[in-house]
């Protein structure tokens, strides 16, 4: 007979595998009697997991969120998943800071079994993190407060400081969070403006809910609106490009936090794009090293043609005579 500890876990897997389970079902999978799967889904209960169950010969169990974290029951791969996961949000800071995922991080390794530390310790020397730019840190509690808000759908009071360090505040119609891979981004409809905005996670300061609803009404592609003020940025000058390529080759190409992209047919994508100035944008394009037509502005348009006959004579011109 196994012990009631390796019991309760056995019955925690079968709950956890499917969405129900008569008694009966339950009692004949792990060999015991009905009075044993109702006493130890009693024993789970307490543990701090909900369980419902249905009344009646044909009655289940079912296993639901509960109001508070209760023990987890994880097999070898995803424990090594779920270890692999808080280390890189602990390196990364993706998730706003690395203490919160680092102590679990460090919670779970005590209690890895050998054959899954082993395995994440061969993992740790096969890595190797090349240091990018640094991006800045969001604390855990806002980027929680902002999902919250996109998901209760209420209006709510926004604080923000934008990047020339002016401070706001405004009423918003929170909708989703967006991660780029360094930053995070929260989309909203500004109320008093009627536009759908983007708003850099790490510069809010304060998210106040006002209890009124949320007005949603025709909401925008978040990842796509996103993109697109990345792209567009604050940059004093735009041109326009068409690439003898379908949209997806196109987008390869040239990335969406880049430009903001738009099929022409089947076989050719136009592309807006920003640049600091004109031969800024006409390098851009020359190093993409592929057939391209700039619409506008003849500004990009005179620079590429510039650019590519200097490169042109810097290759046709005779070399030094050989000594």
């Amino acid at each position: 007979m196994i012990s009631a500890s390796a019991r309760l876990l056995r019955l925690l897997s079968l709950l956890s595998s499917r969405p129900s389970w008569t008694c009966a079902e339950l009692a004949e999978r792990m060999e015991v009697t009905d009075r044993t799967v109702r006493r130890d889904i009693a024993k789970l209960r307490d543990l701090g997991y909900s369980v419902d169950s249905d009344a009646g010969p044909w009655g289940g169990y079912r296993l639901r969120a509960g109001s508070r974290v209760p023990p987890l029951i994880l097999d070898d791969e995803e424990a090594l998943a779920v270890a692999v996961g808080l280390r890189e949000a602990a390196l990364s800071g993706a998730l706003g800071g690395d203490q919160a995922a680092l102590s679990a991080l460090l919670k779970l390794r005590q209690v890895l079994p050998r054959r899954i530390a082993d395995r994440l310790g061969e993992m740790d020397d096969a890595f190797v993190r090349l240091p990018g730019p640094d991006a800045p840190r969001i604390r855990p509690g806002m980027l929680l407060d902002l999902a919250d808000a996109c998901r209760r759908g209420e209006r709510a009071r926004l604080s923000y400081t934008d990047g020339q360090g002016s401070a706001t505040v405004r009423d918003i119609d929170p909708y989703r969070l967006v991660h780029t891979g360094r930053r995070w981004y929260f989309v909203a409809r500004d109320v008093a403006q009627g536009q759908w905005r983007t708003f850099r996670a790490d510069r809010v300061d304060r998210l106040q809910p006002t209890g009124q609803p949320a007005d949603l009404t025709d909401p925008p592609d978040p990842a796509r609106l996103v993109s697109r003020n990345i792209a567009n940025g604050p940059y004093p000058l735009a041109a326009t490009i068409r690439l003898p390529l379908p949209l997806d080759q196109a987008l390869r190409l040239i990335p969406a936090t880049v430009g903001t992209h738009r099929p022409d047919g089947p076989d050719a994508t136009l592309v807006d794009i920003g640049g600091p100035d004109a031969d800024g944008l006409a390098r851009y394009l020359l190093g993409l090293a592929t057939p391209l037509r700039v619409l506008a502005p003849e500004a990009v348009r005179q620079s590429l043609l510039r650019l590519t006959r200097d490169l042109l004579e810097a290759h046709t011109s005779p070399g030094p005579p050989a000594e």
